[in-house]
């Protein structure tokens, strides 16, 4: 008797053991994680197999943005806590499948060329896994560039179905332009984080990667669905604050303007206020708006949707209203460095210091002589959510700006350190450029309006234009600027060594009939083509 219920005891403790194993692994916030991972470039593995597995619900494919990994899709987000986007794929009856692209090793991000063709290696194993079943994709942020890499560039298109792209920059980000601008080159060489992955994200740069894949034959084997956010993030975060730098392009969701994220062939599922580029990936955000999509890999037309494809897509004039001051330079140890700002109407406006090192005293003065400490000062950190990696942001935020000339002071204790200042201002005449993504040498021309209106006509305007190549290096040649009328400026870039994409920076400096001086800076790339 005993040893038949010694029997029984070990019997459903083997049972147990199994049921266990074979669950799928759950983390203390109740979210699902795979059942296995590896984190070296080029591996590839399976969600868990849900117990409500749909075999008519294509396999998903998770591919993650900039800086990141698996991980993306199933750990902790960096502002809105756990991602369950894995947790309501597997829910829902689909098999699921992750990626590591190059950025998993944690060495910085690569171009979408590198990555892309790393993926379609991948994608090609995952289909013949499936048995030769086209998967769908979902792809965050610089991953849908990536993975249009892979299906244009390299092939991929016969594995996979539908793509979905949540908040990604399929035209750059403006932020990328900064990163690699002529002030923000002190800056950038002490953080390290100027790599391909950033640099390839310039808006030049990704006008070029349109071009070349818009009106590629393969980009229209696949359908392409795109979704957007309008959040700038948390209060206080180093993603609003990327955001407020955007808010002078348009709308954004802390990193990427919604202008951005939309392709010509590719059907737009919505443009969402509440989501930033954090929480866009978040599954009990999103997974239910996108799930219809899903259900199948077909490239057939879905009843209800209306795709103009356009079977070409040209080169477009891409034009930004600016108001603007940007500065950047290197900082002397212990000693204070002041840079001076002008405003000319009383207005909103918001200053951001970016500095290398945590170390830094920062204080603004007033035309009045009064002084203020920074509303906030943070961190920013190694992820898909920020372009200055491990950079120190300090800002001040005023309500109205007094009108006269500006400081901000400056001091270090590090030994080397270096800072980037942009001021933005809310200007009711805010200076406007005109200028191609991508255009060839003998085109390399652009467009300056300077609206009057009721502004008083300064007396002198003068223009400073530092053009610069991937290195940071300034391009020797001036360029030539005519004035077309009373507001309107055109001018031209100097001549390039080769073709590739190149950082411009505008200064337009006006001098008022009573003195004043006030400096508003334009930054934009542009491929330039030989």
């Amino acid at each position: 008797m005993k040893r038949n219920v010694f029997n029984y005891v070990v019997f459903l403790v083997l049972i147990l053991t199994i049921l266990i194993l074979a669950k799928p692994d759950i983390s203390s916030a109740g979210k699902l994680k795979p059942p296995s991972e590896t984190f070296s470039p080029g591996d590839w593995f399976l969600g868990s197999i849900p117990p409500n597995l749909d075999k008519e619900k294509p396999p998903i494919v998770f591919v993650q943005g900039r800086n990141s990994s698996s991980t993306s899709w199933y750990g902790e987000t960096e502002y809105h806590g756990i991602n369950d986007m894995y947790t309501k794929a597997y829910e829902a009856g689909y098999q699921t499948v992750f990626v590591q692209l190059h950025d998993s090793a944690g060495n910085g991000s690569v171009s979408q060329y590198a990555n892309g063709r790393l993926l379609a290696q991948m994608l090609s194993e995952i289909s013949n896994h499936f048995g030769g079943e086209k998967v769908n994709i979902i792809a965050h942020s610089k991953g849908g560039a990536d993975t249009q890499a892979a299906l244009v560039h390299y092939g991929a298109h016969q594995y996979v179905g539908r793509v979905i792209t949540l908040a990604s920059p399929h035209h750059g980000s403006y932020l990328a332009d900064l990163a690699y601008s002529w002030y923000a080159g002190w800056l950038g060489s002490l953080l390290g984080q100027k790599d391909d992955g950033t640099y390839s994200l310039q808006v030049g740069k990704m006008a070029e990667f349109r071009s070349v894949t818009d009106n590629h034959v393969n980009s229209r084997k696949n359908m392409y669905f795109t979704v957007a956010g309008m959040n700038r993030g948390p209060a206080l975060s180093a993603l609003s604050m990327g955001g407020q730098y955007l808010s002078s392009y348009g709308d954004n969701d802390g990193l990427v303007n919604v202008w951005s994220t939309k392709i010509p062939y590719a059907t737009h599922l919505f443009t969402d206020p509440n989501f930033d580029h954090d929480n866009i990936r978040v599954g009990s955000a999103v997974f239910s708006r996108i799930e219809p999509y899903l259900r199948s890999n077909s490239i057939a037309g879905i009843p209800g949707l209306n795709v103009n494809y356009k079977e070409r897509v040209e080169d477009d004039v891409i034009t930004t209203a600016l108001a603007q001051t940007v500065l950047g330079d290197a900082l002397k140890q212990n000693v204070w460095t002041e840079q001076s700002f002008h405003v000319n109407e009383t207005a909103p406006g918001n200053i951001t210091i970016y500095t290398a090192s945590d170390d830094v005293e920062v204080e603004l003065i007033s035309p009045s002589n009064k002084k203020y400490s920074p509303s906030l000062k943070v961190d920013s950190a190694k992820n898909e959510t920020s372009f200055f990696n491990g950079a120190t942001i300090q800002t001040f935020n005023r309500n109205n700006l007094e009108i006269g000339d500006w400081k901000v002071r400056m001091k270090t204790k590090s030994p080397k350190d270096a800072y980037l200042f942009t001021a933005q201002f809310n200007e009711n005449n805010p200076i406007t450029l005109s200028m191609a993504g991508k255009v060839k040498q003998k085109d390399a021309k652009f467009l300056i309006k300077n609206p009057m209106n009721d502004k008083k006509t300064p007396i002198s305007t003068t223009f400073s234009v530092h053009l610069v190549d991937e290195t940071g290096n300034e391009i020797n040649g001036k360029s030539s600027i005519k004035v077309l009328e009373t507001e309107n400026y055109t001018g031209t870039l100097p001549e390039v060594p080769k073709s590739g994409v190149y950082n411009v920076t505008i200064d337009v400096k006006e001098k008022n009939v009573e003195g004043t001086e006030r400096t508003r800076t334009l930054i934009r790339s542009v491929y330039i083509e030989k």
